[in-house]
């Protein structure tokens, strides 16, 4: 097997392994979360090994989302680090097998201090299943490593399912781009959240703006010019008419139209995505997201042009991507 097959291969068992969990989304996974929800204490997090790498970046998720959450060592655990649980606290326990000796031997000690305990596991049968009051099950058909020994495919349903739980505890929370903000007060993305559009967006000649009958070269030319990615169609008085983007001329290159004979009008999309100035950056970020675009036309009440918003005046140029890249 060729070296791209088995790239291949390894990301659609692990595809597989997540698509398997969908239909194990049942009543435990909601009382769950209705648990986690009316919980005056946290959420504690406990895993060993691959696990416990996975447990951390699922209390990092759940921290920056609302829902106060520690990562707990079994072992440190067993050493001292134990007197950080409360009663009012939750246990999520995570282990592949469910038979994990460290784990598995902190657990009295969890019920005796009086937390609930759940399991990320899956071994439904296992001893950690067994001490738990309520079992996810997050078992996969098979391991991506050929030998079946590397956590793989297992560690990606743990962490996959972590992601589901946070996601419905902040739709259940309703937790806000505000409170993202307010959780991330002290980096670059805090405090270019906090900025209203106008105080960010370009503006003045650095917007690359063309008339309804400008030539598509013309138009490439401003846009490479500019640098920008894009290029605003507009009619009188700087009405948006439309927009150009790098991708647009790609796709009349691929599909051989005469660039050198069209209009704007003939490839522009027509009455694209816009916000106001007074738009919160919070609210511009989530609206990209959404639709997976990088440029935003500014407009007024009148739907002229007053300035351009890039992705990267909101993150900061070449820090930070959509979708799972650095923060």
């Amino acid at each position: 097997m060729s070296i791209i097959e088995d790239a291949r291969d390894v990301l659609k068992i692990e595809a597989d392994g997540i698509l398997d969990l969908v239909d194990r989304i049942d009543d435990r996974f909601e009382r769950m979360v209705e648990m986690i929800v009316s919980s005056k204490g946290r959420l504690i997090v406990g895993g060993i090994g691959k696990s416990g790498i996975v447990g951390r970046k699922i209390v990092a998720t759940l921290n920056s989302t609302g829902t106060r959450s520690l990562f707990l060592h079994p072992v440190e655990a067993m050493h001292g680090d134990l007197g950080m649980v409360c009663p009012d606290d939750i246990f999520l326990a995570l282990s592949n097998s469910g038979e994990t000796d460290e784990l598995n031997l902190l657990l009295p000690s969890i019920r005796s201090i009086g937390c609930t305990i759940i399991a990320f596991t899956g071994n439904p049968q296992s001893t950690l299943a067994s001490h738990s009051d309520i079992v996810i099950d997050t078992g996969v058909a098979r391991e991506a490593c050929p030998l079946g020994l590397a956590p793989t495919a297992s560690t990606t349903a743990q962490l996959a399912m972590g992601d589901a739980l946070a996601v419905v505890l902040i739709n259940r929370k309703h937790f806000k781009s505000a409170d993202f903000r307010r959780f991330h007060p002290g980096g670059s993305l805090g405090q270019r959240l906090a900025q209203r559009v106008r105080d960010i967006m370009l503006t003045g000649d650095a917007v690359p703006l063309v008339p309804l009958t400008t030539p598509l070269a013309e138009a490439v030319e401003r846009i490479d010019r500019l640098n920008l990615g894009a290029v605003f169609v507009v009619g009188g008085e700087k009405a948006l008419a439309g927009i150009i983007t790098d991708g647009d001329i790609r796709r009349a290159v691929a599909r051989r139209r005469p660039l050198d004979r069209l209009a704007v009008e003939e490839i522009m999309t027509p009455d694209p995505l816009t916000i106001a100035p007074e738009t919160p950056a919070y609210d511009a970020l989530n609206l990209m997201e959404t639709h997976q675009i990088t440029i935003l036309p500014i407009t007024d009440e009148g739907r002229r042009v007053v300035g351009i918003l890039h992705l990267h005046d909101i993150l900061g140029k070449g820090a930070f991507k959509f979708n799972g890249g650095p923060t």
